[in-house]
């Protein structure tokens, strides 16, 4: 189907309602600690700003349960917007009402408004009618970039699109889908995958997509350990998903059947609990009571990275173990390095990924790093996403 794009429409005095992500971490006296998902927005509140816009930003922030929260108020977003921006970026304490309306009546073409936080009002998870209604009252026009949201039918992404003519989507969420369309439709191959992350159940869908699309899938992280004891490994004390060992065996079946390959940790990094302060060490295959798989070894560090090099297109979404923990994070950080000296189209999507990406200071090496882990997930897994749907019928 059919998207508008920001460039297809005449926006010069015009107000446009613009949905982003700013969904931000503070710290306890409410400073961001990470502007990443402002700056991935800039270019779309850039053009709209040059273009003469009157810009009336919405996003969420944290979980304030539909009740006002002044400790996940978007005020200091505002500031660091303005500072990244290098110009006044004004904030409305309400959302809606009167004093929502005389903020927005001031604006003028170029300027630049922050709302309040959309998830202050408990219509906004539900997509109430009437309050999407009322969103789309404040504005001429509707652009959504808050690609980190698109798997989600709230009323700032879905039912506010019913009340505007014209809606499109930014740069950030136009970017997006074309990495993530082209890993589905057109992938240069070999086409590796690398998942990760603690339970089967968060990520057994994709795997099973990604099996119609991949030459290699590459297991890390918790999971690792469900996929180690389907089979017939000793896993210690290792978490296992065992309501769903079930379904990894139906992945093993599927790989079978597709030629493809399935593979797992051969080392591990064991300690005898879950701890940063205990000792460690290296064992092979076969993990011994008493302890718990807590990252992959050298020797499968270099297999990983061994298969990655003749991939021509790189998924990653998954650390590969307790990467917050430094005994345990050499893996996921020999990944991140390892895929960033890679010959390939690589795409990094989840938080946990592209922190350590971050981390290793690699982000500009990547062809492309999500903004949205469960959105682009679930696009992998097949599904449609409620807020790019959306979009593409109002196009």
């Amino acid at each position: 189907m059919s998207r508008l794009s920001i460039e297809d429409l005449d926006v010069k005095g015009k107000k446009v309602l613009l949905r982003v992500d700013f969904n931000v971490p503070l710290d306890d006296n409410q400073r961001v600690t990470d502007q990443n998902r402002i700056v991935s927005a800039l270019p779309t509140i850039k053009y709209l700003i040059k273009k003469g816009a009157r810009l009336i930003l919405i996003s969420h922030l944290g979980r304030p349960k539909g009740k006002p929260n002044d400790r996940l108020s978007l005020r200091p977003v505002a500031e660091v917007l303005g500072s990244v921006l290098s110009r006044q970026v004004l904030f409305s304490p309400a959302l809606l009402g009167p004093i929502a309306q005389s903020a927005i009546d001031c604006l003028n073409n170029g300027d630049c408004l922050l709302m309040e936080n959309l998830r202050f009002y408990p219509e906004e998870e539900k997509n109430g009618d009437q309050f999407a209604k009322e969103l789309a009252s404040l504005a001429d026009i509707y652009v959504n970039d808050a690609f980190g949201t698109a798997h989600r039918a709230h009323a700032s992404n879905v039912g506010v699109t019913k009340y505007f003519n014209e809606s499109a989507c930014g740069f950030l969420i136009r970017n997006e889908l074309e990495y993530l369309e082209n890993l589905i439709q057109n992938p240069q191959k070999p086409f590796c995958a690398i998942i990760g992350g603690a339970k089967v159940k968060d990520k057994i869908h994709v795997i099973s997509n990604l099996l119609d699309l991949t030459d290699d899938i590459l297991i890390g992280g918790g999971m690792a350990y469900s996929f180690l004891k389907v089979k017939g490994y000793s896993i210690g004390t290792s978490i296992l998903d065992e309501g769903n060992l079930g379904l990894v065996e139906d992945i093993f079946k599927k790989a079978d059947r597709n030629g493809k390959r399935i593979h797992l940790p051969m080392d591990h990094i064991v300690a005898p609990e879950f701890s940063n302060e205990v000792d460690f060490k290296i064992v092979e295959e076969n993990i011994p009571e008493g302890f718990m798989g807590l990252d992959i070894g050298p020797e499968t560090i270099k297999s990983y990275i061994s298969t990655l090099k003749s991939a021509k297109t790189i998924f990653w979404n998954g650390p590969m173990g307790v990467f917050e923990m430094n005994h345990f994070q050499t893996g996921t950080f020999s990944i991140a390095e390892g895929i960033s000296e890679m010959d390939a189209i690589t795409v990094v999507g989840g938080g946990d990924s592209v922190a350590a990406v971050n981390q290793v200071g690699k982000a500009n090496k990547m062809s492309h790093i999500s903004t949205g882990g469960g959105a682009s997930l679930e696009f992998l897994e097949g599904k449609l996403l409620p807020g790019i749907e959306a979009l593409a019928e109002r196009g």
